[in-house]
């Protein structure tokens, strides 16, 4: 239990954080779930933007395959293997967080996620500020962290610079963004090394799982 409880904060219009809302059991669970996930075939990999440059981050999809800028049911960019599903319980999960965060149980039931990006980030990973705009949908991007704590930086809709919030992120902590957030650029500055708790079964960097409703068929 933490000395000093944090609340549930609503960042910006449609933009809620709420501290520890996965048990520790549940981030045990997902620790797991993140190593199977991670082996091959279409397993965790760094994505390469049309710069040339590497991401930091590593990744591996469930549902559908992202790399920059598209979606597809294989990994294209990697061994061409078909992408992993995207199990019933982790989509019923990303329904509660939705319900949970909005305190509206029908936002929540009509929610379908049937994407999820899993990222790694070590010591040195960073994800600079971008959009996530690659779905038809418009649905609310559901955060799920695990690990390491991090500086979420949640900025506007128009510009990659500020005005933004810096919100940081524990291992357990929910954060939801839709509505007129939806299309907030946004991203992660550093992470905290060694802050994890190795109880989770993640002794070291940083595990985040966003869910995601594509709106494709």
């Amino acid at each position: 239990m933490e000395l000093f409880p944090r609340p549930r904060a609503e960042i910006a219009p449609g933009a809620v954080h709420v501290p520890g809302w996965l048990s520790p059991e549940w981030q045990r669970r997902l620790v797991r779930e993140c190593r199977e996930w991670a082996e091959p075939p279409a397993g965790l990999r760094a994505a390469r933007l049309p710069s040339g440059a590497r991401m930091s981050v590593r990744t591996v999809c469930l549902g559908w395959h992202w790399y920059p800028y598209r979606y597809s049911r294989t990994v294209d960019d990697g061994d061409g293997s078909p992408v992993k599903p995207l199990p019933s319980w982790l989509a019923e999960l990303g329904r509660q967080a939705v319900s949970d965060a909005y305190a509206d149980p029908a936002a929540g039931e009509a929610y379908r996620p049937d994407v999820a990006l899993v990222n790694f980030y070590d010591s040195d990973a960073r994800m600079g500020m971008h959009q996530d705009r690659d779905e038809v949908s418009r649905a609310p991007v559901v955060s799920l962290s695990l690990g390491d704590e991090c500086v979420f930086r949640l900025g506007n809709t128009e510009t990659r610079n500020r005005p933004w919030h810096d919100v940081e992120l524990a291992s357990g902590d929910l954060f939801v963004f839709g509505g007129r957030s939806r299309m907030a650029y946004h991203g992660v500055p550093r992470t905290w090394p060694g802050t994890a708790d190795p109880a989770i079964g993640l002794a070291a960097g940083r595990l985040n799982i966003t869910l995601r409703e594509s709106g494709m068929d």
